[in-house]
């Protein structure tokens, strides 16, 4: 693809902001260039803008070269406002999502000034390549698929999905920030066939570092290397990088962490259905489950009486009387059950 033909004139022409830890690469015995106080060390110092040592952990990790690498300061929400900000210009151009799916893409959209259209999923919240792409057209500039999606938790037709990727001559986003709870393959390794592909993922979920907003997006070098002169120079702050790369070293910790919430995802699976109050529990591959229940609103107001908080999702598109439920610890998923049984 021409990524010419998809940046704005102004972002493709931009001349970036370049930061003292830009023009200067290395160690150092004195630093006096970037106006930092030179007391309170090592935080009086601005982080690596680029975040190099990082990029690498994660690289090895992700098997993706750490120049295909962007990070988010914010999670993945500064990382869909920079997409959004690179390729569509305000007032004139517009993004493709499903309904229901995660809320940030309307938010960043509306914040932008650029028109979101929005595919209806079926009754099992999977789509059609083709309803998605009719939603389209010449001022189209990114489609944003979750999957698996946000709030009902199911993996969407990956064959749905790649026709949707070759299909559309611009940018597919595709939001794995559940990735880690499913079984279905990331589309990180099809980033070598898919120029307009973006993958993005988060260290808020599997990796239990919500605290720390830092999201990642993996492209094409020649995106990434325009992310970076959209995004802020010091974005992710040497406390976040540090916090990561400790996270990076245990990773171990991590999977076992997921192996327990999948196991309570599944105990969870098959002992709501028991329970009078709940009608139906969708298919997951998240470390959620979407269910469906009597009445939502009373029974969420009740569950937030006993100290319970879980999401009234109850006026989202498709998701009449249901709550999300976040697979907690043992301790928490008891308690959830015994006081579900109460109603």
């Amino acid at each position: 693809m021409n990524l010419q033909n998809f940046v704005r004139k102004n972002i493709w022409n931009l001349k970036p902001y370049s930061s003292a830890r830009n023009e200067f690469s290395g160690e150092a015995s004195v630093y006096l260039d970037a106006n930092e106080n030179p007391y309170n060390g090592p935080y009086n110092r601005y982080p690596d803008p680029l975040q190099w040592e990082l990029k690498e952990k994660i690289s090895s990790l992700k098997g993706v070269s750490k120049e295909k690498i962007l990070l988010g300061g914010a999670g993945s929400d500064e990382v869909i406002d920079i997409i959004i900000r690179t390729f569509c210009d305000p007032g004139i151009d517009n993004i493709v999502t499903l309904d229901p799916t995660y809320g940030m893409y309307q938010v960043a959209a509306n914040t932008n000034d650029v028109e979101i259209r929005e595919a209806l999923l079926d009754e099992n919240y999977d789509f059609k390549a083709q309803d998605v792409l009719r939603k389209a057209d010449e001022h189209t500039k990114a489609i944003f698929l979750c999957s698996p999606n946000n709030p009902s938790g199911n993996s969407l037709n990956r064959e749905e999905m790649v026709y949707t990727i070759e299909k559309f001559p611009g940018i597919v986003v595709v939001d794995e920030a559940y990735i880690d709870f499913s079984t279905q393959p990331s589309f990180l390794k099809e980033l070598e066939n898919y120029p307009n592909l973006i993958v993005l993922q988060t260290f808020s979920k599997a990796w239990g570092s919500a605290g720390i907003r830092l999201g990642m997006a993996f492209a094409s070098e020649e995106i990434i290397r325009i992310f970076n002169k959209v995004k802020y120079p010091y974005n992710v702050s040497k406390l976040t990088q540090n916090y990561a790369l400790n996270l990076l070293n245990n990773y171990q910790e991590i999977k076992d962490n997921v192996a327990v919430i999948l196991e309570e995802r599944g105990r969870l699976e098959k002992v709501l259905p028991e329970l009078s109050c709940v009608e139906k529990v969708y298919p997951t591959d998240s470390n959620f489950l979407l269910v469906k229940v009597t009445d939502a609103n009373e029974i969420y107001q009740q569950l937030v009486n006993k100290g319970i908080v879980v999401r009234n999702r109850n006026k989202i598109s498709l998701c009449m009387n249901c709550l999300r439920i976040t697979v907690g610890t043992p301790e928490e998923n008891k308690e959830l059950i015994t006081e579900l049984a109460n109603f």
